[in-house]
């Protein structure tokens, strides 16, 4: 099947695109007419979908009826690719990264305390506007399906209007990772939607003024940043409001759920504290694995529970998914089950259980990568910006090479390579803990992610002391969150 596969991903001389781009819209019905080898290759990829169909409790004609969907096709074309170049993994690492996060900017009219890009002023090497948008195409002709701007703050960025035109025009899905201050303005908003913009992350750090605000470094910003949200949700984008949890916020943990609820947002999602960029200054206010674990109970118990609320609770920590593992295990009865990922809390009828190794835990280098400011691309956002992490630049080198043959990316897709208790979890292939924070902590992309509650002893050895439940409960000064955590 693989030999199959990597005859119909290759590139047809006659119709200009791969082979199984080709069928695929001929599947659509966005193509009538081909060459007679792109008219076999659709003959195959049929029975390839109606295969997977089959395994995913599906029809074949739901399965067409999606491809008319651009982004639907990018994302099976990028799966089918992964399939021929890679084969069947655990975890699955598609054909081209699903998402790249690009830092177009260092840039930002904040100055937030756990900042890992140490943003303020523009980088005297930032790419041009021809740069950038030569970037977008190689990006997209490589099959990446998700592209999001980030910075520093993007949206400060003077050509970043003309950057989203061409990404959306191009067929990616185009996302902005923003602070929202610009959004505060409803008609900056319109512009950025008309541009191709379709999804918006817009940081919120407390459920309060002075909790974001001293987080975010400058009075008001909250006021600004809600008002941003608000103009987002009316226009129809889909917003995701994220949040980085410390010491600091993690008692305010139901009142931002509440917030978000009250905003109308579609996604809030929990970000980890990974102690690199500013963020170095914030180490002390990592959680401990308890606090972590309690975290990650209260989203389980919120997603599972919930039935009232449109709005879907999401977290980077990759130790969700072996909580929602056992949880799925112990209700044997239940029709589905849930299986978080950085993406979505995924939905699998419960026979489909297998598949949540298929999807796996951490994404850096297998689902996604990150590009900075001057091209220089990084597994993930929140690798340190050394050498020896950083896999290639977008301009000077091939992007589809570094895909495939870098040693690092490959590295971190082989979840059996894990160190310590990482590397002996039976759970490493749907989870393997978050490889930004081992590096972050121990300096070694295959070590332990202390913040899991298997990982305590490194946690211990690295703090010093063993945290207690009780200083645990008077560092979670929501009376609610104490009474959650006693009753767990």
């Amino acid at each position: 099947m693989r030999r199959i596969l990597r005859l119909i991903t290759r590139k047809c001389s006659t119709d200009g695109d791969t082979h199984l781009n080709v069928a695929l819209d001929l599947i659509a019905g966005r193509k009538n007419t081909a060459c007679r080898k792109c008219r076999i290759s659709a003959l195959l990829t049929r029975a390839i979908l109606a295969v997977g169909a089959k395994a995913f409790g599906t029809t074949p004609e739901v399965v067409h009826e999606g491809l008319k969907d651009i982004i639907f096709r990018r994302s099976m074309s990028s799966i089918v690719n992964g399939l021929a170049r890679f084969g069947v993994t655990k975890p699955f690492t598609p054909g081209a990264p699903f998402q790249v996060v690009w830092n177009v900017t260092r840039a930002c009219n904040l100055k937030c305390k756990h900042c890992y890009e140490n943003a303020g002023q523009k980088g005297i090497d930032e790419l041009s506007t021809n740069e950038a948008l030569e970037t977008i195409d190689k990006l997209a002709d490589a099959g990446v399906v998700f592209l999001a701007f980030s910075g520093g703050e993007p949206t400060v960025r003077p050509d970043i209007l003309t950057l989203i035109h061409r990404a959306a025009e191009r067929g990616m899905y185009v996302a902005v990772a923003t602070n929202g201050i610009s959004f505060s303005n409803s008609d900056r908003v319109r512009l950025f939607k008309d541009a191709g913009m379709k999804f918006v992350q817009i940081s919120i750090d407390g459920a309060n003024p002075e909790t974001h605000d001293e987080f975010r470094g400058v009075t008001g910003a909250f006021e600004k940043t809600v008002a941003g949200i608000r103009n987002c949700v009316s226009e129809g984008l889909f917003v995701e409001v994220s949040t980085t949890v410390t010491h600091h916020n993690i008692g305010e943990i139901h009142d931002v759920i509440q917030l978000c609820e009250d905003l109308k947002v579609r996604w809030l999602m929990f970000y980890n504290l990974v102690p690199v960029g500013r963020g170095l200054e914030l180490i002390d206010t990592d959680l401990t694995p308890d606090e972590r674990e309690y975290l990650l109970e209260v989203l389980w118990e919120r997603i599972t529970n919930r039935r009232d609320t449109s709005l879907e609770v999401l977290t980077t920590a990759p130790q969700f998914a072996r909580v929602a593992y056992y949880a799925n295990h112990e209700n044997v009865s239940q029709d589905e089950i849930i299986s978080p990922t950085h993406f979505s809390n995924a939905r699998l009828p419960s026979q489909m259980k297998g598949l949540t190794e298929f999807i796996g835990g951490c994404g850096a280098g297998r689902f996604y990568v990150s590009i900075e400011p001057n091209g220089d691309i990084y597994p993930c956002v929140f690798f340190p910006h050394t050498e020896a992490m950083r896999v290639g630049n977008i301009v000077r080198d091939d992007f589809e090479s570094i895909w495939i043959s870098s040693p690092l990316l490959q590295r971190l897709r082989i979840k059996d390579l894990l160190s310590d208790e990482c590397g002996s979890c039976e759970k490493r292939y749907i989870c393997g803990g978050c490889r930004a924070r081992a590096i972050a902590y121990f300096g070694d992309e295959l070590a332990p992610d202390p913040g899991c509650i298997h990982n305590k002893k490194h946690w211990d050895r690295l703090s010093g002391v063993c945290t207690s439940e009780l200083e645990f409960l008077l560092r979670v000064s929501s009376i609610e969150a104490q009474a959650n955590f006693m009753e767990g």
